[in-house]
Order: C-alpha cells, then structure tokens, then sequence
C-alpha cells in the first residue's frame, strides 16, 4: 500500500528518514538540456541540485533548497550520497562535491563547502559518491585533493579540524568507524590503499595497498569480530584480520582481479554491501551473481541470480538490509524481496514490485537507489518519485 508520494528529478542518493520527516536529493536539467542516452556519454549539463524536506505523512514538501550545479561527470542522473541527518541539522554531498549543513527544520543553510575549490579534488569519474559520517563533534568526509582525501570539519560550525592522506582519486566509499585493538579506527578506502586513522586526529595507524581498477571502492567495508571485509568490480575480494591488542591488520585471503564471470569464485562486487554474518558472506558478484561465501577462506558455497535479475546481466545488482532472521532486498527492477540467506542456500519468503526503474543510463531500465526502512515502512526512489510502502503486514 502506498502511504504518499511526492514528484522528483533525477538521482542515485537514497532517502533519509529522521522526526517525522523524509529528506532526499535530487538533480533537475536546466531548459533545453538532454541527458545522454548513455551513462558513459559526458558533458557539460546545467541544472540544479535540490534537498527537499518531505512531510512523512503525506509525501508533501515542507521544505526546499537548491543551487546551481552543472554536471561534468559519467552516468550523469543526479546525487549520489543519501542525506544524513543528526542534531537537528542534514548533511547533503552532491555529484559535483557541494557539500551542506542544512538545518533540519528550516533548510537554511548553517554551513557549506565544494570539495573541487577549497581542497582542489579532482571530481571522480561518477561522482562525489562518499557518505559523510559523524563521528563525535566531527563531520568526516572524503574529500580528495593532496593531503586532503579524508577531511574531518566541526559538525555544527564546519571549521577543518584535521586532514589526511593523498591519493590519485578518492574513490566512492564512505568513511566507517570500528572498535578494533583497543581503539576506534576510521577506515578510509581509497583506489589506493586501505587506510586505518585515529578518528581523532587523523593519525594513520596502519594501511594495507589495494590497487582498484577503475577507482570502484564503492561497498562498504564489513566486520565480524576481528575480520575486515572489502569487495569491488576489477580487483575482487580481501579479507583482513585486524590484530586483538593494538591498532594492526594483515591480509587473511585475497581473491583474483577479474570481472568476467566465469573467472569470478569469491565477489566482485559493483555498488552493493554484502553482508558478513555468522562466518560467511552474502552479496552480489559482477554480472548479479548472488553468492555465499565462507568468510575464513573465501570459498564459494552457493550461488542464485534470483533476487537480482533473474540472469547473467553485467552490474545486476540488490541492495541487502538485515532484518532479524530474515533479510530485505531490494533489486534494480523495483522489486521488494523477503527471504532467509543461509550457508545451505536462498530461500525467498514474498516478493512485491514497489517501484518502477527509470534510470535507463546502464543500457536498461534499472533502480540503482539504496531504500530506507523506517516506522514499519520502506521509502525508495527513481527518477520520478519518492514513496513510501508499508510494510506492517510483514512484521
């Protein structure tokens, strides 16, 4: 059942749901501006970048902030980070490295930054694409730039407060924060290297070198216990295991750079976070392989194509949410899936297509958005609109 609906642009940038309300991103051509039919076809395309504020119970707009943004990147659709809220404030990044504070209630803008300006970055091939995360009073970002890759700015005042490493490009993912070896530790996973900080102070406690194709660090790193797990497009799979008495990692197993199917045995990973639970890994390969995997030795248990895409298709992709003993997925055609992955195989609960795919960049129609889940309600996005479906008849 659908709850409420409100009309959209453009965007990959999933929805943030927080208080009663409902904040998204998204990216609306200028007058007489086309989008490529190709994800790969560049230019330089006018619009405006938007952060609207949605009424959760009827999908109307309480607030609106937009600004000047002209594209200059592939698959140019809109934002790619899903706002953060916290503290009564919202934090948007933007494909261009337009990054706000916004306070939460008004959408008055408290603080900003662009990444390209005040630390030189280079614009990544698809985009500012990294999640900010809170850490503390710090608002950590992946910025790029010499010196700069991770910054860490003041939550509420946006002053720099310290930043870190170099990098050729500052790749896609987030920052993340895990207890490890008596400490908190900021992984920061660039095209170069994955890099352990003091959240602190940007101290490096350690890196491990992972050269990525493409620049594809994209899904999120995932822990179980003393394992660190990362995965990508080119450069497949690596497991660390980060040491118990001080900040430390070695490489427990490394799986082959491939991306063609039939050379793929762990995950190759395109943009979805698997999941590391219990002693193995569930998630998505290359051409939408999903797959199990024990976590030990990388070893492939099983694999299905049947929550994503049905077949062998290139960068066929569902995203993964943990919700007890079951998980929710949700795929690149629109579909909502509930099913129980285990060690012994896939095993689908129900099944409802909540949402149509737009997004024709990939050379189909697809959905490529990260949903949210929040009072007993899942609310997902395309190029259209954003809606929010209940799910209280599945608890």
């Amino acid at each position: 059942m659908t709850d409420g609906e409100a009309g959209l642009g453009g965007g990959y940038s999933g929805p943030a749901v927080a208080d009663g309300r409902v904040y998204v991103t998204d990216w609306v051509l200028a007058k007489g501006n086309m989008a490529p039919e190709s994800g790969f076809k560049r230019g330089r395309l006018s619009g405006k970048e938007r952060v609207l504020c949605l009424d959760d119970a009827d999908g109307h707009v309480l607030w609106k902030h937009e600004y000047d943004s002209e594209y200059k990147v592939d698959y140019p659709a809109g934002p790619r980070a899903a706002p953060l809220v916290h503290g009564g404030k919202v934090y948007t990044l933007g494909a261009m490295g337009d990054l706000f504070c916004l306070d939460a209630k008004t959408g008055k803008v408290i603080w900003s930054k662009n990444f390209v300006k005040d630390y030189n970055a280079p614009v990544p091939v698809w985009g500012f694409s990294a999640h900010p995360l809170i850490e503390g009073d710090k608002l950590i970002c992946v910025a790029g730039g010499e010196g700069s890759t991770a910054v860490a700015f003041h939550k509420d005042t946006g002053k720099e407060l310290w930043r870190a490493l170099s990098a050729r490009e500052p790749g896609y993912c987030g920052p993340e924060v895990f207890e490890a070896g008596g400490k908190r530790q900021l992984i920061i996973w660039h095209p170069e290297a994955i890099n352990s900080l003091d959240p602190d102070t940007g101290k490096v406690y350690w890196s491990e070198k992972f050269e990525i194709g493409a620049g594809m660090t994209i899904p999120t790193p995932r822990k179980e216990g003393d394992l660190l797990y990362f995965t990508c497009f080119y450069s497949g799979s690596m497991m660390l295991k980060l040491a118990k008495d001080k900040p430390a990692a070695s490489i427990l197993w490394k799986g082959k750079r491939s991306s063609v199917p039939k050379s793929t045995d762990e995950l190759h990973s395109t943009m979805s976070t698997p999941v590391l639970k219990d002693g193995h890994i569930y998630g998505v390969s290359s051409y939408g392989e999903f797959r199990c995997l024990k976590a030990a030795t990388g070893e492939k248990l099983w694999q299905t194509f049947q929550p994503t895409t049905g077949k062998e298709v290139r960068w066929g992709n569902v995203f993964i949410v943990e919700q007890g003993d079951r998980y929710f997925l949700f795929n690149e055609n629109g579909d909502l899936i509930i099913a129980r992955l285990t060690p012994k195989g896939y095993e689908e609960i129900d099944r409802a297509h909540v949402i149509k795919p737009t997004n024709q960049m990939a050379g189909r129609p697809v959905v490529w958005v990260h949903p949210a889940f929040a009072n007993k309600c899942v609310y997902v996005r395309n190029d259209e609109e954003v809606i929010c479906v209940s799910l209280a008849a599945f608890e």
